[in-house]
């Protein structure tokens, strides 16, 4: 047997989690079914789906408010019926989007100060149909957000302006996780369908289709840094889980496929393209695992090992990390009650700077603006050194223009009374009813329509 230990400088990563007091304990986490991450997080705040009564709702905590976080803490409401997505702007540390099965789409800013109030949304973006499942701000351009709904559509929205921008249609199932690429142009998809996807989101098109994993379980798709490579995770036909390695080129079958355990948790991957390790965030799980991408392999390295199961995991941006500790990597771990901070590092013993471990990463600077991206242009992210360490930037000021200013001014406000309860029922009743005859219609008119063109085709 071949003694042969394979070379790599990640090898002896381990995961430390934080102090209880270095924590963040006393959050409410929304109990809400749907499978989503729950939190996400950014070099000063991370949001964190809540569990509150009268609508939907997500806190916001700065990171430097850790120990018990109190009950009175403000809330970002605005939503009439659970959040279940969040994302921060890759731009602007005080920006976030959220998406919530009151089919709407909210843009809040966050104060540099907490008050006593809660925040209420500045831009309201509400086309879509059904239940909106995932927020994802593009890597390039500012202010560029996809959103993915029940209704089987994605939108891409200029959330400056206010305004849809392109409807992306092709799913013939609920879309269970989206992922951009490296440079903002291309977005993958997996499916209730079982069918993995990458799409041209600006030109409505499906670049490639494929079958993905076999089971009827939840499935995620992440891209692989800059490369033409994605990671999905998955379950297999008997319930195994898997991670499958796939060529953006030819989905016919994956260049690598990995059964990992029997657990029945939707596993979350996370791929840091700077040191092209793979992390792999069960739900339910107390472990993280982490691999190292190699030639179209995956090599295990290690894995952090806890006794708590998790609800949901984020990982901060590679900006943010601690390069004097040599910390490679941080997660945020939401258990029931509380959130914990993981510190992923490599052991040095040299205090300089470990260029080796910190290449050029990705910093807040957009390559793009809105219009620009829009009008076809392409631009690779702006990379920042992380030598002299990280600053974050002053809080940016985001004006919504005047179009979305208005919007925001036309939305009804919640009922107080039993009364107000009455009327707003049969209200929203007579526009349920209003809108199934629409739909009828539409259906007859469809069938006329196809009746027509099958005469005018030639036999």
């Amino acid at each position: 047997m071949s003694r042969f230990v394979r070379p790599s400088k990640y090898r002896h990563v381990y995961g430390t989690a934080a102090r209880r007091e270095l924590s963040y304990d006393n959050v409410k986490v929304s109990g809400n079914a749907w499978d989503t991450n729950l939190i996400k997080v950014n070099p000063k705040f991370f949001s964190l789906n809540w569990n509150s009564s009268g609508g939907g709702a997500f806190a916001v905590i700065p990171l430097g408010m850790t120990g018990k976080i109190s009950d009175s803490m403000p809330l970002y409401r605005g939503h009439s019926a659970a959040v279940l997505d969040t994302d921060f702007s890759p731009f602007n540390d005080h920006l976030i989007a959220s998406g919530a099965e009151d089919s709407k789409v909210f843009i809040y800013t966050i104060p540099e100060e907490l008050g006593e109030e809660d925040i209420e949304p500045v831009v309201r973006l509400t086309t879509h149909g059904r239940k909106v499942g995932q927020v994802s701000f593009n890597p390039v351009a500012e202010n560029v957000l996809l959103s993915a709904s029940a209704d089987l559509t994605m939108k891409l929205w200029d959330v400056e302006k206010g305004v849809e921008k392109q409807e992306i249609t092709g799913h013939m199932e609920i879309i269970q996780s989206v992922n951009w690429n490296n440079n903002g142009t291309l977005v993958a998809t997996t499916c209730r369908d079982k069918k993995l996807r990458v799409f041209d989101v600006r030109s409505n098109k499906i670049v490639l289709q494929g079958d993905s994993h076999s089971g009827i379980k939840g499935s995620r798709v992440v891209w692989m840094g800059d490369s033409n490579r994605l990671a999905t995770t998955g379950f297999s036909k008997i319930s195994d889980r898997q991670v499958n390695i796939w060529d953006t080129t030819n989905f016919e079958k994956p260049l690598r496929a990995m059964n990992l355990d029997t657990s029945s948790g939707v596993v979350m991957p996370f791929y840091d393209g700077d040191s092209n390790m793979l992390y792999l965030a069960g739900k339910g799980d107390g472990n993280i695992r982490y691999f190292e991408y190699e030639n179209d392999d995956l090599f295990l390295l290690s894995e952090y090992g806890s006794s708590t199961p998790q609800r949901g995991v984020a990982f901060m941006p590679k900006r943010a990390l601690n390069v004097n500790d040599c910390e490679i990597a941080r997660a945020y771990k939401v258990s029931n009650g509380i959130v914990e901070p993981i510190s992923f590092t490599v052991p040095r013993k040299s205090d300089s700077f470990q260029a080796d471990l910190f290449p050029d990463c990705v910093g807040d600077e957009p390559a793009l603006t809105a219009d620009a991206w829009f009008a076809g242009e392409t631009a690779n992210p702006k990379l920042i050194s992380l030598e002299k360490g990280f600053t974050a930037t002053t809080k940016k000021e985001f004006v919504a223009s005047v179009a979305a200013q208005q919007a925001e001014t036309t939305v009804v406000a919640a009922p107080k009374s039993d009364k107000d309860y009455q009327e707003a029922y049969h209200k929203l009743r007579q526009e349920n009813d209003d809108l199934k005859n629409q739909i009828a219609q539409k259906d007859v008119k469809i069938r006329l329509l196809e009746v027509q063109l099958e005469q005018l085709t030639p036999a």
